[in-house]
């Protein structure tokens, strides 16, 4: 068994840092869709702006929205305006095709890379 990268969005921006909050990532609903991502699923959060990178899991924003919030802990390490890669990964001992998508400045589907 490997684990592999299932899914990504790629180039999106924290568009909120909400410290207040227990934990996770809210990101856009469509934009879960379009990726694969599941509510409660754990991803790891890479900032391409400071290098940090974190695990936590996802909550759906509202759809079509553009919504990429770090929510707890997570928004000491990455915060507001940063560009951000989110990853999830799958236990297989399968060759997948992973379902990679690029979103623009304002976090709305660009195209499937």
């Amino acid at each position: 068994m490997r684990q592999v990268l299932r899914s990504k969005i790629h180039k999106a921006t924290v568009t909120e840092a909400n410290l207040d909050y227990i934990g996770s990532i809210t990101i856009d609903e469509d934009l879960m869709e379009k990726a694969g991502f599941w509510e409660g699923e754990k991803v790891l959060v890479v900032s391409n702006t400071t290098g940090a990178r974190l695990e936590t899991y996802v909550i759906a924003g509202e759809k079509n929205s553009g919504i990429i919030c770090m929510n707890g802990s997570s928004a000491h390490l990455i915060k507001k305006g940063e560009e951000i890669i989110i990853m999830g990964f799958e236990l297989t001992d399968k060759l997948i095709k992973s379902k990679n998508i690029l979103v623009d400045e304002n976090n709305h589907f660009v195209r499937n890379i």
